[in-house]
């Protein structure tokens, strides 16, 4: 009795060895349909979703918990109530201005977190046109450069529908971040998100280089 039990166990086992290649096969392909069968933004929706839930212990580490990570979060509250931007609707980025100070001067953390959410809406699916690209690239003994703050050498004319900009408001402990995306001919405003950039991570980047003018750190 003792070997029948024992043989049964063995073949189990051995059938399950032979089984497993072809179910993780399986397995792929019904992921790879599943992630087809997404609609606009669902993708992205998914994939925010899977790096909430998997790498608990990578995503535990300070290293990790940058300006990147909180801008995740607030693309995905802004994918949330999105409306009328599709796969193809250009769309372009501005830097974030403190919503207390002047609207024509941003601060490096409002230029990381812009350049933050052209990464998140590329991922997202939405063409982005970069506005600080010129024409033409300039050859120098420093370097070779395309990217440009002079708006002589952008072109006046750019395919842009929709642009996503914000405010910031400096809060205890960190900074309120209001983002929008706004339609550039309507003027109507077609998502909106909020968020919290605590003071740490904002100092982590403000501490890294010289600070904008009438930007000061927040101590936590």
């Amino acid at each position: 009795m003792k070997n029948i039990c024992l043989t049964a166990a063995c073949i189990a086992v051995m059938a399950g060895c032979s089984a497993s290649p072809d179910q993780t096969q399986a397995d792929a392909q019904i992921s790879a349909a599943h992630q087809a069968s997404l609609g606009f933004g669902e993708q992205y929706k998914h994939q925010f979703l899977t790096q909430q839930v998997g790498n608990k212990a990578e995503r535990a580490s300070p290293q990790l918990h940058n300006i990147n990570h909180y801008v995740r979060g607030i693309m995905q509250e802004l994918v949330n109530n999105l409306q009328y931007v599709t796969s193809s609707t250009p769309m372009a980025v501005s830097s974030f201005v403190f919503v207390d100070g002047a609207f024509d001067q941003a601060s490096l953390l409002g230029n990381q977190i812009a350049e933050s959410f052209i990464h998140e809406i590329h991922q997202f699916g939405i063409p982005v046109i970069d506005i600080k690209a010129s024409d033409f690239i300039r050859i120098t003994e420093q370097g070779d450069f395309v990217l440009t703050r002079d708006y002589l050498e952008v072109s006046a004319t750019q395919p842009i529908e929709y642009v996503v900009t914000g405010t910031l408001a400096k809060h205890q402990g960190g900074y309120l971040v209001n983002a929008r995306v706004v339609g550039m001919k309507s003027k109507a405003v077609v998502g909106s998100a909020q968020g919290f950039l605590p003071a740490e991570i904002a100092n982590a980047l403000l501490n890294s280089g010289k600070p904008a003018e009438g930007v000061k750190l927040i101590k936590g």
